[in-house]
């Protein structure tokens, strides 16, 4: 386990096994001959969340809205322009190349697409053999049985191992990809939007899987989703995000029974119900995400929101605790009702 040298064991275990502290990612725009900057794209501005160890967090919103974006910082893909990611007690991406890699076996990732991100020129042995072979270092006979064993726990088999991705259909090549997250043996794995490119059907049982593996392998889950219906399903809690802030957060049973910012109702709203016969009352957001080059000044959300005052156009609303863990940043709460809003 990676953790500092001047923190002792026991106050480790007992910190959340991951904090994202007003996390910031700024990306330059250029343009021009001389590819001068031309202004600043927002993607990630002012993020912070726990996740404690055995849980599952949910981050959703719509795309672009700095997701995936915020995932790639917490596994150190990309470097914040701002901000912490502390993971076991140690800040990520403080760390010394050596120290990087070694917790690289700690943090992994699920990526969205289950055909592109599969070598198409290596076969299923070898995709999992090369993660085995650098961080286990297993060969021959001790690589292929634990190659069978993450398989056999994926829903695959050994006679999968001599095959080229090209043989598998998604659903299958996802298992992979979750196999290969699982052959180091991870305490956090990152889920990009694991089942978006699936079918419905396949959907299902990719979501049953992930959630067996939970408890088989004591995972803890980031899961990056633009459904709210897939969320519910896989998470203990759901942080919600737009234009790269998180607007709400809570429990999901408190987001899903008493959301409290429009934007998370509208959300609510438009996930479809299953019975043709039954019609539902929603609020459509008008209007087109906000640029994260050009933001509106306030609340972000204020040139879509239904409920828009004139504070919120001036001034951007804090992320507040508005009772019971349930975090919002919305000025149709009031500073006297923060402790106990209507839900």
């Amino acid at each position: 386990m990676l953790v500092s040298s001047s923190i002792p064991m026991e106050v480790v275990e007992r910190l959340p096994l991951l904090e994202v502290k007003n996390l910031v990612k700024h990306f330059p725009q250029k343009a021009g001959f001389l590819s001068r900057r031309s202004g600043i794209v927002r993607a990630v501005d002012g993020v912070s969340f726990t996740l404690n160890s055995g849980e599952t967090l949910g981050l959703v919103g719509e795309s672009g809205c700095g997701k995936t974006t915020t995932g790639r910082i917490v596994l150190s893909l990309l470097r914040p322009t701002s901000g912490e990611v502390i993971f076991q007690g140690r800040d990520v991406h403080s760390l010394k190349k050596e120290e990087l890699r070694r917790l690289r076996k700690e943090m992994q990732v699920i990526f969205q697409d289950p055909y592109a991100s599969l070598n198409p020129r290596m076969t299923v042995g070898q995709i999992l053999g090369e993660a085995l072979g650098i961080h286990h270092n297993l060969r021959g006979k001790a690589a292929k049985e634990r190659m069978r064993e993450l398989l056999e726990a994926v829903g695959m088999s050994a006679e999968h191992i001599p095959r080229f991705p090209h043989e598998f259909s998604g659903g299958q090549r996802q298992r992979i990809g979750v196999a290969r997250a699982l052959a180091v043996q991870p305490k956090l794995i990152i889920c990009d939007e694991p089942v978006s490119a699936l079918d419905v059907s396949v959907q299902a049982q990719v979501l049953n899987l992930l959630q067996d593996l939970k408890r088989q392998f004591q995972l803890t889950y980031l899961f990056i989703a633009h459904d709210l219906a897939v969320v519910r399903h896989i998470s203990d809690r759901i942080a919600v995000m737009y234009v790269g802030k998180i607007v709400e957060m809570a429990d999901k049973d408190r987001i899903y029974e008493g959301a409290l910012h429009p934007y998370t109702r509208a959300l609510l709203q438009a996930i479809p119900i299953p019975d043709p016969h039954l019609r539902r009352e929603y609020q459509q957001l008008e209007g087109e995400l906000p640029s994260p080059l050009n933001l509106p000044s306030g609340c972000r959300f204020h040139t879509r929101c239904d409920q828009v005052m004139e504070v919120c156009r001036k001034e951007e609303p804090p992320f507040l605790d508005l009772g019971s863990g349930h975090f919002a940043a919305c000025h149709l709460y009031p500073e006297g009702d923060r402790k106990n809003p209507e839900t």
